[in-house]
Parts: structure tokens; sequence; C-alpha cells
């Protein structure tokens, strides 16, 4: 009797449990059945819509400045400094007296060679009377033919001796005057070398003094030759259009960064390349009233290239890098997808890239986003609100642009 109960107990379990799972299952199934198909993600991306823009371009090259006029005093005649006329430092005035050297004894050879011209003078009107005298006297046979060309040679010697002392009184009195040793242009005067009493000679190479005329100044800028290749074919082929006033205009960075208060002029371009670097030479003359910019210093020229009508601008985080190091851009077109285009970079322009290749107007690159998504996937583009970039085309070139 127990034993039948057990059984009739586990029974029961046994088909409670079965259809506790059939109903268990029979929901399941339900629920499946009924379950709508999962929703795909598509990301979000800010995107900025590429237009032609005008763009002056402009680029930075390195230089250094020099005097605009250099003269270095050195001495004409020998002689012992007897006085020095100016002050170390100073400003000096075309024809101001610098130095004096003693000129005593160029003043005794002066007057000695005005009587020795004297002399000579005096001498001339009886040896004319002479040779005068004598044509009179060959044509009646009464002197020979040698006593009248004896005395024409004399009259001859004679004017040459007077010219002969012109001469040395016009050189003594040169010499007399380069002992007043005068500066031969407007500027500052350096240090002196000499003291007086000190004995110089002619033409000696070490200068008494140096003047320099600083305003207005130079500044001498080195271009690469390849790239002044480039930018001529530009301007051939109407990429780029210049003004000839403004293409003059050079704005003057300081060696700190700082500007320049006044801008130069552009004279030339050398026509000389230097073989140990590939760059030539451009001269920027600048004005310098205040005495800023001194000889030697470096400073950077910004100097215009010329204005492009149709420069195309992409914001910097918009341009990513594949592993070769090549600048790319992700395109969404007109479905929503995602293209990957590779570019052709310039130069960095404020906080934008110009792209010679690889944009075409109307384009939409990513600038936001770009990590969450692939070429070929589907994305939802939203305007992107594009910040002041720095308005002029200056700034390093790509180190993969082509030249």
């Amino acid at each position: 009797m127990q034993r039948r109960k057990i059984r009739l107990e586990s029974l029961l379990w046994t088909l409670s449990w079965v259809a506790l799972t059939g109903v268990l299952l029979l929901n399941g199934c339900e629920s499946g059945n009924s379950r709508e198909p999962p929703q795909t993600y598509t990301p979000e991306v800010a995107v900025a819509t590429i237009e032609p823009q005008q763009v002056e371009l402009t680029t930075e090259l390195p230089g250094r400045t020099s005097a605009h006029l250099v003269s270095e005093i050195r001495p004409q005649v020998n002689g012992i400094i007897e006085k020095r006329l100016f002050q170390e430092g100073s400003n000096i005035e075309t024809g101001q007296l610098l130095y004096q050297i003693d000129p005593a004894p160029f003043q005794a050879a002066l007057d000695s060679a005005k009587a020795s011209l004297r002399k000579a003078e005096t001498n001339l009107p009886s040896v004319q009377a002479r040779a005068d005298r004598y044509r009179e006297l060959i044509g009646a046979n009464a002197v020979s033919q040698q006593d009248y060309d004896d005395a024409t040679a004399m009259l001859e010697q004679a004017r040459a001796e007077i010219e002969f002392w012109k001469a040395e009184v016009q050189r003594a009195r040169i010499n007399l005057n380069y002992t007043r040793v005068e500066s031969p242009i407007s500027g500052r005067i350096g240090k002196s070398n000499v003291t007086v009493g000190a004995l110089v000679t002619a033409y000696q190479p070490t200068p008494l003094a140096t003047i320099q005329q600083l305003d207005p100044i130079y500044v001498d800028v080195a271009q690469s030759a390849a790239e002044a290749q480039r930018l001529r074919r530009s301007l051939e082929t109407g990429l780029l259009s210049t003004d000839k006033d403004s293409g003059k205009t050079v704005r003057i960075l300081m060696e700190d960064g700082t500007p320049y208060p006044r801008e130069g002029t552009l004279k030339f371009r050398d026509v000389t390349v230097d073989p140990t670097t590939g760059t030539i030479t451009l001269r920027i003359i600048v004005p310098n009233p205040d005495y800023v910019l001194l000889p030697g210093m470096f400073v950077r020229a910004v100097v215009q290239e010329g204005v492009t009508d149709k420069a195309m601008l992409v914001p910097q985080q918009g341009v990513g890098r594949n592993p070769k190091g090549q600048p790319f851009a992700l395109i969404v077109d007109e479905t929503g997808k995602v293209e990957q285009r590779n570019l052709t970079l310039d130069r960095a322009i404020g906080n934008q890239w110009l792209v010679t290749s690889g944009l075409a107007p109307g384009d939409r690159v990513v600038v936001e986003g770009m990590q969450k998504v692939r070429p070929g996937g589907s994305v939802t583009p939203v305007p992107w609100t594009q910040e002041k970039s720095g308005g002029e085309g200056q700034g390093k070139k790509d180190p993969t642009a082509e030249s």
C-alpha cells in the first residue's frame, strides 16, 4: 500500500514538470514570433561643405639685415693723426670732417710746386722771344738751321715744364686736401680704430672707422630655386594672379615673431642660384627711422606670392594620414555613404589646409566623428560650424606637397 502511494506521488510530479515545461516552451515560441527585427545604428558626423575661396598666398622666408650703405674710412696719404673730430656712435653727415692728418709736410710740398711753376713761367718769355727772332732770321739765312731748331726745342721744353709743374701743384693740393678725412656718406659711425698721434698709411687694410647708413635698411632673404620655379609656373598658367603694387609690399617679423611696424618693398630677385644651398636671394628695402633694425639681425619676411580665386580649404581636423603618412579625407556622398579620398596639400592657412587636388566644390568632408565611421558605411551628416582661420595664405608647406 505504501509503495503504491510513493509511485503515485512520483507520477504526479513528473506530469507537473512536463506540463510546466510545455507552457514555458509555448510562451517562448510566441514571444520569439512577435519580436521585431533589431534596428541598425547610423552614426552622426559633422561635415564641412567645400566651396572655392579667394585667398592671398604668402610665404615666410628667413633673412638677415644689412646696412643700406657702408663706408670704411681709410687714409689716402701717410701721416700722423692730429685730431679726431667726431663722437663714436654718433650720426654723421656727408662731408663732415672726421680726422685731421698733420698737413705741414703736404703744405710745404704744395708751396714748393707753386714756386717751381712760377720759375718755369718766368723763363718762358725769353725762350719765346729767342724762338721768334730765329724764325725771322732763318728766312734771310742769318742763322743756321741748327740754331733755329735748338731755339724751337727750348721753347717746347719750357712749355712742357710749365705743364709739369702745374700737375705737381695739383697733386700737392690734392694730397693736402686728403689730410682732411671727411665722411663720404651720411649714417651712424662706429668706434674709432686709431687715436690722436697714431701713424697711418695710405690705403691701409684696417679702416680708421666704419659708417653705416641704417635708414633705410636692407633685408636679404633666401628663397628655394625650386619654389621660385613653382611660383613662376603658377603665375604663367593662371593658377595665381598678382598685383604689381601689392606684390612688392613685404611685411617683416622680428626674431621673436613680433611684427615690425613698417612695411618693406621688394627691390629685386637675384638671378644667380647659390650652388651650396640651392637658393636665390631676394633684397627688400625697409624704412628704419628709429634704428630698430640693426645690421646682422635675423628676421623673417612675409612675401606675397599671389592671389588664387579657386582655393580649396579644408579644416585641419578633417584630414587624416594613412600608415605611409599620405593625407586623406572622408567624403559623404549624396546617399550618405562614406568615401575615402587621397589629397595633395600645399600649405597650412590658419587652422585649414590648402588642397591642390583630391577635392571638388560641394564635397562634404567629415570633420568630427571620423573615428566612428569607415569607408563604405552609412552616416547621418550634420553641418559643422567653421571657426575663423588665419585669413592669409601663409604657413609651412606640407612635406608631401609637390614642388
